[in-house]
């Protein structure tokens, strides 16, 4: 049967080839519905001449209609060249997007024969096919991976396939990523031109013109399923083969900048992530509020970590709306040392807490700003009672432990409800002092039980490590709060100075 609408799709495919055309090639190559009007009729025509089980006949026609001559120099392109052709008609013919997994894998097999024409000598034709076909790949893989009933279904298809086999499940983000990654390496290996990777206007040449936009679409997928280690090779690749970031257009340096800085911050490395964020936030384009939202919020909490917090303007910004009730009672928590207000804020159950769990923050500002509490908890202590020295005698600045004890327990005991908020070290009256002086362990001091109170019910929540035969309860330990000691509070100043957040030593000798 003819094939007239094939025959003239495969001739302008010859033209572009000649003229080395891979921006109107990718028009060409048509593979997301709607279909245009010509279009449906070549599909009408592959579905009748050449069915499923004529796909090599529609090779062999492949063949025939491209010369022979369009092979090139660098041999056994045309054969991958034919076979990615015949791998895109079949797509067209077979697709259903109503069927989203094996729209996927479809999708995944004609994107794996494109990155074979990738590394032959017409691999620059092909390459902006290449980043179109991984752009809808990793969309598509991203938005499966989030319909749970699909990914079900996957998940029983692959254990009854793989029968008694174990071991780790790639995800589909995880497993497109992986082929996004081989196109990747064959741009970053790139070996023709200047040794430079550079024309003569300085600007990639050949195929690292797309390094940074395959890089890129893999650490979305990486960071997506949560595979760091992957990512991180991605990073030690284009350091040691890709040509200057600042060669390349904005708006792919400022998505590589922010991924970049995720890696660090997830890395704990929060210096390097607050230089990586900082970068891609001045080079992101102003209207991209999205986009300069997003690395705000990493870049906010990478900075309050380093013990740097926003000031007014920032949260003055079109992008920062409604950051400002997120991260401000935080800070001011901080630099007020309110262990309290720091502890509830941070809490899992707090109102908040969703939000800091969605953009995967709350962990590091609950781990990492608590030592800057202490901090504040120091400052505040020597500012209340700590002795100022004289410079002219030689006496440095001293602050004493057990004032910093006292401070600690009291703010512990309010965190943990054990106390009022407005219970104060120097309350005398509250701690049973009348003659004006308070007790340097005022806050340790509790009004006695009266004698008619009966005796706490002894519960089972008293003991969590188990039961505890009721023979034995006056042998057994109760647990009680874990307030601080004073083992605890020079560990904690200790520690302080050897991260230069406290400038001094402990002097064991003016105990």
């Amino acid at each position: 049967m003819a094939t007239p609408t094939v025959d003239k799709f495969l001739s302008e495919i010859a033209r572009l080839m000649r003229e080395k055309n891979g921006t109107a090639m990718l028009d060409f190559l048509c593979y997301e519905p709607p279909w245009p009007p010509l279009y449906n009729r070549m599909i009408s025509e592959l579905r009748q001449t050449y069915p499923v089980f004529q796909q090599a006949s529609l090779e062999r026609k492949c063949t025939e209609t491209l010369p022979a001559e369009e092979e090139g120099e660098g041999g056994g392109s045309f054969t991958s060249f034919i076979s990615f052709l015949s791998q895109y008609f079949a797509f067209i013919r077979d697709v259903d997007v109503s069927q989203l997994l094996e729209t996927h894998d479809k999708l995944k097999a004609l994107l794996g024969q494109a990155s074979i024409v990738l590394s032959a000598s017409t691999g620059l034709i092909i390459l902006p096919t290449v980043i179109s076909l991984s752009r809808t790949l990793s969309r598509l893989a991203i938005g499966l991976d989030k319909r749970l009933d699909l990914v079900a279904n996957l998940t029983s298809r692959e254990a009854t396939a793989g029968g008694e086999e174990t071991g780790e499940r790639v995800t589909l983000a995880e497993g497109s990523a992986n082929l996004i990654r081989e196109a990747f390496k064959k741009c970053a290996s790139e070996r023709s031109g200047n040794i430079s990777g550079l024309d003569g206007e300085g600007k990639p040449e050949g195929r690292r013109i797309g390094i940074y936009l395959m890089a890129n679409l893999c650490l979305k997928l990486f960071f997506h399923c949560r595979k760091l280690r992957s990512a991180e090779q991605i990073f030690a690749m284009i350091y040691q083969q890709s040509p200057p970031l600042s060669l390349y257009p904005a708006a792919q340096r400022t998505t590589f900048l922010y991924y970049l800085g995720r890696y660090h911050f997830a890395n704990n490395h929060f210096y390097r992530a607050q230089l990586a964020l900082q970068a891609a936030y001045d080079q992101c384009h102003r209207q991209a509020m999205r986009q300069r939202r997003l690395i705000l919020i990493y870049l906010i909490t990478s900075n309050m970590i380093l013990g740097r917090f926003p000031k007014a303007h920032t949260y003055q910004r079109p992008e920062a709306r409604g950051l400002k009730e997120k991260f401000e009672p935080i800070c001011c928590a901080i630099a007020k040392g309110d262990m309290e207000s720091f502890r509830r804020l941070t809490d899992i159950n707090h109102s908040s807490a969703s939000w800091f769990l969605h953009w995967r923050i709350l962990l590091q500002i609950t781990n990492r700003c608590e030592v800057l509490v202490w901090r504040s908890i120091a400052r505040k202590t020597f500012l209340i009672s700590g002795n100022l020295g004289d410079a002219a005698n030689k006496k440095a600045p001293t602050l004493d432990l057990d004032d910093v004890l006292i401070v600690a327990t009291l703010l512990e005991k309010r965190a943990l409800g054990i106390v009022p908020k407005d219970t104060a070290p120097n309350d005398s009256k509250k701690h049973g002092q009348s003659d004006g002086r308070t007790h340097t362990n005022s806050i340790f001091i509790f009004p006695p039980t009266p004698a008619d109170t009966p005796p706490a019910k002894e519960d089972e929540d008293e003991f969590p490590d188990g039961y505890v035969d009721p023979d034995l309860l006056d042998f057994v330990d109760r647990p009680g709060p874990d307030l601080p000691t004073s083992e605890t509070v020079e560990s904690t100043m200790a520690s302080l100075v050897d991260q230069d957040l406290l400038h001094g030593y402990i002097s064991h000798g003016q105990k």
